[in-house]
């Protein structure tokens, strides 16, 4: 891959397209794990993914992977010291933004159809009925 990258840079046309490609490529992952974070699953892993790709070419994505990876880890630090209680109260937390975002995407409306359910709060505030 070395060899294959040297090649690429030595023609500049080709080195701005690649870079431009990778670029809009790491974003698009990057924003896509950013909007993950709130939702159980790999939300991080996908942001860090990301930011490993932008950091093959760009100097200051290594160092925004780096910061977020050492606050990332005090994160986990600080919730492995924290009482049952407080875990819960996070874990509620995170449920509440499903169960809003499945809201707000009208599941809840369409799964009330498929059951016969006409009730006017199941429909979503976006898409209405």
């Amino acid at each position: 891959m070395h060899g294959y990258r040297e090649h690429v840079r030595r023609r500049p046309s080709l080195n701005i397209t690649y870079r431009v490609v990778l670029g809009v490529f790491g974003t698009a992952v990057l924003i896509t794990g950013l909007l993950m974070i709130p939702y159980p699953g790999p939300g991080w892993l996908v942001v860090f993914a990301g930011l490993g790709i932008l950091a093959t070419e760009f100097h200051w994505a290594h160092r925004v992977n780096m910061f977020a990876k050492h606050h990332y880890q005090r994160w986990v630090r600080w919730m492995g010291r924290q009482h049952l209680a407080t875990k819960l109260t996070i874990m509620a937390a995170t449920g509440l933004v499903v169960l809003v975002t499945l809201w707000l995407l009208g599941m809840f409306g369409t799964i009330g159809g498929w059951l016969g359910l006409r009730w006017t709060w199941l429909a979503s505030p976006l898409f209405g009925s």
